[in-house]
């Protein structure tokens, strides 16, 4: 006896506006897109703000995949979801997505979290083996793109895009927020901020009355220092969010390693390398005490990506680890985050120094390639 299926009402193709990158360092472009259904265990969803972020920027200046849609910092609503549905016969029914519904506010993520894998499961790591950083350009379940123009494919960015209207995502990118926390505020922590107070917290675990120094001070670096006070930190070199002194490298002719020595009786307990240049990563080292002096670095590098110190600084006891989204599994640990700021006990709002309309999304990179803002929120809806 032949047995129907039942009937699952696919969504459709949206059409949209994006920002397209055509080519490395030339204006986005806002084209019209088509945005297909999400399928198997993705999420569509309408972008509602996203801010830019330092590694869109590089990004976008010096990689090589085109055309491209950058973007990674954003909320939204959840407004169609696909479940995965196999019928052998009625042999079985595999589950899909089921914990968003059309409506949910969530918060995008660049890494994303399965919660069976290896790394999931150890408890020791943030690095999803299923749902890790994405550098193709495509989407993770099948390596192919969801939006397209005139039948051609234009590239993802992390697996987010946010700069476009609509999105696709895999379910284990996205996390479920309270409808009431403000979107226009809440998506920097989708990276920057969320990355410099887990930098300060898990990966350093900066302890009470401790030294610190900070080479680099954008949205990371601040972050760090903001995550340093709420430690207790006695000694935050840098400026503002808390911070107790700043260096200026071009007011001394010593080595800026041998200023923060000798304001710290020795070197820092703690540094961050938040620049993005492997050379500074080395200074970092240097500006460490001996014995236990642990450097993390945060930055995302343009050129030389390859570290290089000498033996001798290992030898006597320094460390340097890397952070990774500040080693937040992001569906387990970001709900916690968005809470405290609710409380009020983290400060995001005032990261925020310039709010754009979508069809600014220039001046925005151009605001921040001249280093006029920390974080730049796009609205994308008038």
């Amino acid at each position: 006896m032949q047995m129907s299926l039942p009937c699952v009402k696919q969504p459709d193709v949206i059409t949209c506006k994006a920002a397209v990158a055509w080519e490395a360092g030339k204006p986005l472009v806002i084209e019209e897109v088509n945005v297909n259904p999400p399928q198997a265990m993705e999420i569509r969803i309408k972008v509602v703000c996203t801010s830019l972020c330092r590694s869109d920027i590089t990004a976008w200046e010096s990689q090589a995949i085109f055309p491209r849609i950058f973007g990674h910092e954003a909320t939204g609503f959840g407004l169609e979801v696909i479940r995965e549905l196999f019928f052998r016969i009625v042999e079985s029914v595999g589950q899909g997505v089921t914990e968003f519904t059309e409506g949910d506010h969530v918060l995008t993520v660049f890494i994303g979290e399965c919660g069976k894998c290896r790394q999931c499961t150890s408890g020791k790591s943030n690095i999803c083996e299923v749902l890790g950083l994405e550098r193709r350009g495509v989407m993770h379940c099948d390596q192919r793109t969801r939006f397209s123009i005139n039948g051609e494919p234009i590239y993802h960015y992390c697996a987010v895009s946010s700069f476009s209207e609509y999105t696709v995502v895999h379910s284990g990118c996205a996390v479920k927020i309270s409808s009431v926390v403000p979107l226009e505020k809440v998506c920097l922590l989708s990276c920057g901020v969320a990355a410099g107070l887990g930098a300060a917290w898990n990966v350093a675990d900066i302890s009470n009355g401790s030294s610190v120094v900070i080479f680099g001070l954008g949205t990371v670096g601040l972050s760090v220092a903001q995550g340093a006070k709420l430690r207790g930190a006695s000694q935050i070199i840098a400026k503002a969010f808390g911070i107790t002194a700043f260096i200026n490298p071009h007011d001394s002719k010593d080595p800026i390693q041998q200023v923060i020595k000798n304001l710290t009786d020795g070197g820092a307990d703690y540094s961050f390398e938040c620049i993005g240049d492997t050379g500074m990563v080395t200074t970092a080292l240097q500006a460490c005490c001996d014995g236990w002096g642990l450097t993390v670095t945060l930055g995302v590098p343009k050129v030389k990506p390859e570290v290089t110190a000498h033996y001798g600084i290992f030898l006597t006891g320094r460390t340097l680890k890397g952070s990774l989204f500040g080693g937040w599994k992001p569906k387990s640990d970001l709900p916690s985050l968005v809470d405290m700021y609710t409380k009020k006990e983290i400060q995001v709002d005032e990261y925020i120094t310039h709010n754009l309309p979508f069809e600014d999304v220039n001046k925005a990179f151009n605001l921040m390639r001249e280093g006029k803002c920390l974080r730049c929120v796009i609205h994308m809806a008038k």
